[in-house]
């Protein structure tokens, strides 16, 4: 199916909840949070686009400081359940894909590199609108155990751990917990005049 149809498909369900005033591209609009995920695999190939599009984020002198480590088999995910909080467990248990978001804090010469957070967020931001226009859902969780999390996955101490990212298709809202069911539609958002500014702050 073709980017352009699996954004028309999405629409239809995010359109009552979400609506642009700047003539935003559908794309932006489309891309949300589910938790529900259906019990489907997604396709290598899928995956390594997914990532592929968050490793093309812009990053400070080309630094590339985020990495990710990917959990996908039954015995992977098992260990990331094991660092996530009692309320993630309880619908990210279903992805079929959990990615692990991190960043060197260093630069390859040593020094700190400041903006390394900063990157790894537009990759993230990447990573989210690619799997959006493969028809697939994320889900960014920052509900975890960071030190069991890097012990577990061997990760060096100068790397911080950012995000536990859902992968996966959007199942039906009726597989969570009656609470989260509740949650299950997509936000919206403040005005533009609430967050931007011209000239300076007011």
């Amino acid at each position: 199916m073709s980017s352009t149809r699996i954004l028309e498909e999405i629409s239809a369900e995010v359109q009552p909840y979400r609506s642009a005033e700047n003539g935003v591209s559908s794309l932006f609009l489309n891309r949300w949070s589910p938790r529900a995920f259906e019990d489907r695999k997604v396709s290598e190939e899928d995956l390594n686009a997914i990532l592929g599009a968050a490793h093309w984020a812009p990053s400070s002198y080309n630094d590339q400081p985020w990495r990710f480590v990917v959990a996908k088999t039954e015995e992977q995910l098992a260990v990331f359940h094991q660092f996530l909080g009692d309320f993630n467990k309880l619908w990210a248990s279903t992805a079929p894909v959990l990615v692990l978001v991190a960043s060197d804090t260093k630069r390859e010469n040593g020094d700190p590199n400041g903006a390394h957070a900063f990157d790894a967020g537009t990759a993230w931001g990447y990573l989210a609108l690619e799997a959006t226009l493969k028809g697939l859902a994320t889900h960014a969780i920052g509900g975890f155990d960071r030190q069991q999390a890097k012990a577990a996955l061997n990760l060096p101490e100068q790397y911080d751990l950012h995000a536990v990212i859902a992968i996966g298709y959007q199942g039906d809202k009726s597989s969570l917990p009656a609470p989260i069911q509740e949650r299950e539609v997509p936000s919206s958002r403040k005005l533009l005049s609430e967050v931007v500014f011209e000239g300076t702050y007011k």
